[in-house]
């Protein structure tokens, strides 16, 4: 027993006289640097650059297009724009056909004769249909550019938030088919499947 302590003390000494050796012949080098010779470090200016906001996005597009351009997507202004010229078209001339049938309609209602043009000869019934026409037209005009304006907004805010991401150009698709035999003694087809795998 006293002899393996004596040999187990003798090889850590060992190690420890072979590390302060190793140590000699090997000195650490301390290298002192002035000030002078540090080189300025190219760091990337973060707080410089404004970080991009997905609800100034959406404030901005309060003023229809203003949010696009925000996000680096001006081609789409010229399309919401025209989205809103061609509701404000329908609009106006819904409109003003809603209110002719209409005020022909009340006119001939209190006994006037017909004086609308091109439709003097058209029964009372007919008036007040078209009347109703016009004005389900001009209604569904108005959703119609509610619609638009609700997705200037959603859109601005979802590419607000998609602005700083990145598409791998080795994004890829696989398609595998997968049969599933059946039992021997079934009548029926084997089960088949189509599985897709993405690779980012």
């Amino acid at each position: 027993m006293r002899r393996q302590w004596i040999v187990t003390l003798a090889f850590v000494v060992l190690m420890v006289g072979s590390r302060v050796v190793a140590a000699q012949e090997h000195p650490t080098v301390v290298t002192l640097v002035t000030p002078d010779s540090v080189q300025p470090q190219p760091i990337a200016n973060t707080l410089s650059e404004e970080m991009h906001s997905p609800r100034k996005a959406l404030f901005l597009s309060f003023l229809p297009g203003a949010g696009q351009v925000y996000n680096g997507q001006a081609w789409k202004v010229p399309i919401i724009y025209g989205g809103f010229a061609a509701a404000g078209y329908f609009i106006y001339y819904n409109y003003n056909k809603m209110v002719d049938f209409r005020d022909e309609y009340l006119w001939r209602i209190k006994g006037g004769e017909p004086q609308l043009e091109g439709y003097t000869n058209y029964p009372d019934n007919s008036i007040y249909n078209y009347y109703q026409s016009y004005n389900q037209s001009f209604q569904l005009a108005i959703i119609f550019s509610v619609i638009i304006y609700s997705l200037n907004l959603v859109d601005a805010f979802v590419y607000g938030h998609l602005y700083e991401f990145q598409i791998n150009d080795d994004i890829s698709m696989s398609l595998h088919p997968n049969v599933q035999p059946l039992p021997l003694g079934t009548s029926s087809f084997p089960m088949t499947s189509l599985s897709c795998t993405f690779t980012f």
